[in-house]
């Protein structure tokens, strides 16, 4: 059982929409059944922004329709005519519906469209009371003191708590000016309830190019979707000559000219283009004037264009008030504000208090986004460094933008600094905190190359070859594990398997214990998540072998937060089957059991045995691990190979790995077939086996 929570601001322009995100985030790693509401919605032709985004990230197979209570009109009208009573009941009504089909709601209030700031916050702690939820209300700290932050608080909590008797869960100061952040936290000592002190982020609130042309219906003349996601901070009307205009240009500004200055345009993609001054957001060509064919032309021809360029219909001046008023939002299409936004709550606040306050009896599930996200929780919790070689891939190169954004650990890219530098400009990727390396220049390159050498002379490896070889970037970066430079890599969305593991096996090596380096891949089901060992390296493994396999996925399981049940699969179960194959699963489950006695460990099993309780009491009603099986060993490469492939694609299952073990420090292997979230979620997963 949960509470459901209501986030309201307490002011316009609060800034909800972060915590709203971060508290669904975390709700979604404690359950897999959460709804989102919202009371009243804008009567626009367009979705909601903020449901739109709460059900892509999440996956909420709901209609709009059902998480809201009625639109801005319907509110404005019933209130007039004095229908107070019957409003609320028709918002109540559509909650408690939505309420009846998931474990725990999160409820985003109104927008302060029409109403006083007092009204509108009194009807936001009323609903909470009748919907039964938690209140979380949020104050802007934006251009305020911290004194008058403070005051705006304790004035809060009087009136909620007086006029409105809410049950506070927790309450937000937002966009608070670093500067007054300590003095504020001193200030709100003593609070009745849990207080969160939250720091402005300019990136949040700075509206791209995309949705400027969105909210104001700009045609888009060029322009990928990459640069159609540029941050503008500021716009620049271009009056001047080309020659003065440039003086006054500002990073991330947009440039509002007349769509007949040829010279504007044509100065600023040179000035895009050159060193030596900031970087523009985009072009904004006005009076609804395209440009002429002949630099019509000349644009067409530059592929790939890195400024986007629109058009808009009005003259220069209502162009650029109609601009101003555009805010920033968070899209669900923009991973690098949802990383920020998300980065920002769990820094500052108490998830382990939250959760506690939250929740009346906890749930045993593991679904597939609670996983992930103990994953990020726990990689954050001991930050480790990690080197990724493949800097040529646009997959990499986003991922190391989500993972330095939340802070989730220490990315090192391998490569040429300035072609990587480049390349993320072009695709409007945030990597000022990424380290990039150029193996062919590093001052480690001779360090690694006589390691490397006295490593594996007995090879006939020469110091000669040895040199050469630190230039790719699977030996560099294993080295730098090696010397420990890095904690751990993460290479192989490029680069086959064998290209990656190969440097670990001659130089990291097996760690003390471990007869053979084998892999692991977790199988994230709708409710659970089980472990499949070995699917990736030993195509046929002895019985020793076999019984190693078993005892190391069992206690990555562990590692992991999943308890470990073992079978160890074969085509029959317990003592009913014969034959060399079976015999040597029994011998495996014996060896396994004595390396390690504390695991729980059975077979041969079959696969339905293992997994169905009811089989299980018919075939095996005496084994501790027949029937909920968590991680399954199988025979043989063939056989754990095709098995995990075919419960992907038929169970639709989330397959995160192989991830390697045995290793003395941690290198794991990425399919080639990878999606971002794939590598955020092995990153994470090394930096854990680092810790």
């Amino acid at each position: 059982m949960f509470h459901s929570i209501y986030i309201a601001g307490a002011e316009p322009h609060s800034g909800k929409s972060v915590i709203v995100l971060g508290i669904m985030e975390m709700l979604n790693a404690m359950t897999p059944r959460v709804g989102f509401f919202r009371p009243v919605i804008s009567d626009s032709k367009e979705r909601d922004p903020l449901i739109h985004l709460i059900t892509t990230r999440y996956g909420l197979e709901m209609s709009d329709e059902a998480l809201y209570g009625c639109s801005y009109e319907t509110a404005r009208r019933m209130t007039t005519e004095g229908r107070q009573d019957e409003l609320l009941k028709l918002i109540l009504g559509k909650f408690r519906e939505l309420q009846s089909k998931v474990d725990v709601v999160v409820c985003a209030g109104t927008d302060f469209t029409d109403a006083s700031s007092a009204l509108e916050l009194d009807f936001n702690a009323t609903l909470a009371n009748h919907f039964g939820c938690l209140f979380m209300p949020v104050v802007k700290g934006l251009h305020r003191s911290a004194r008058e932050i403070a005051d705006a608080v304790r004035m809060l909590e009087e009136h909620l708590e007086s006029a409105q008797h809410c049950k506070l869960l927790a309450a937000f100061a937002n966009r608070v000016p670093t500067r007054e952040m300590d003095e504020l936290a001193g200030l709100l000592k003593g609070t009745r309830f849990p207080f969160y002190i939250l720091p402005e982020n300019n990136s949040l609130e700075r509206p791209t190019v995309a949705e400027i042309a969105r909210e104001l219906g700009f045609e888009s003349l060029y322009g990928s979707r990459q640069v159609m996601n540029h941050e503008v901070a500021r716009f620049k009307v271009a009056a001047m000559q080309v020659q003065d205009f440039l003086a006054h240009m500002e990073n991330c500004s947009l440039v509002l000219t007349p769509g007949d200055r040829s010279d504007i345009i044509l100065g600023a993609l040179a000035a895009d283009c050159s060193g030596n001054y900031p970087m523009i957001a985009g072009i904004l060509l006005t009076g609804g004037q395209k440009p002429p064919p002949a630099v019509c032309h000349l644009l067409e021809g530059m592929n790939p264009l890195r400024l986007p360029i629109l058009l808009s219909p009005w003259d220069t001046f209502k162009t650029a008030l109609k601009v101003n008023d555009v805010r920033g939002m968070i899209l669900p299409s923009d991973d690098r504000k949802i990383a920020v936004a998300l980065g920002l709550m769990e820094s500052r606040i108490d998830l382990h208090q939250l959760r506690k306050l939250v929740i009346h009896s906890g749930s045993q599930r593991m679904t597939p986004l609670m996983f992930e996200y103990e994953l990020i929780q726990r990689a954050k919790s001991v930050p480790r460094h990690i080197v990724l070689p493949e800097s040529d891939d646009e997959r990499i190169l986003r991922a190391a933008e989500i993972l330095s954004l939340r802070e989730v650990v220490k990315i090192t890219l391998l490569g040429d600094e300035d072609i990587v530098r480049a390349r993320a400009m072009h695709l409007g990727l945030n990597l000022r905190q990424v380290e990039v390396l150029d193996p062919r220049k590093s001052e480690w390159r001779q360090q690694f190359a006589d390691a490397y050498h006295e490593l594996r002379k007995h090879k006939n490896v020469t110091p000669e070859s040895a040199y050469d070889t630190m230039v790719d970037v699977s030996y560099f970066g294993t080295m730098m594990v090696h010397f420990g430079y890095a904690d751990g890599m993460v290479s192989g969305a490029v680069h086959t398997t064998q290209h990656t593991i190969r440097p670990a096996f001659e130089i990291i090596k097996t760690k003390p214990g471990a007869g053979l380096v084998s892999s692991v891949f977790f199988m994230c089901l709708e409710d659970r998540v089980l472990v499949y060992g070995d699917c990736a390296v030993n195509p046929n493994p002895n019985a020793e072998q076999l019984a190693d396999i078993a005892v190391s996925s069992s206690e990555t399981a562990l590692m992991f937060g999943i308890e470990p049940r073992t079978a160890m699969l074969s085509y029959s179960s317990g003592q009913s089957g014969k034959g060399d194959d079976v015999e040597m699963v029994r011998e495996a489950v014996r060896l396994a059991r004595a390396k390690n006695p504390t695991l729980k460990i059975d077979g041969p099993i079959q696969y339905d045995a293992a997994v169905d309780l009811s089989v299980a009491n018919s075939k095996m009603p005496d084994s501790e691990v027949a029937g909920k099986a968590t991680v399954f060993i199988f025979p043989d490469l063939n056989t754990g190979n095709n098995t995990y492939k075919a419960v992907q694609r038929s169970a639709n299952a989330v397959a995160v790995g192989p991830v390697l073990q045995g290793l003395n420090k941690p290198v794991n292997d990425l399919s080639r077939g990878c999606t971002v979230t794939d590598i955020v979620n092995t990153v994470a997963i090394t930096a854990i086996q680092a810790q």
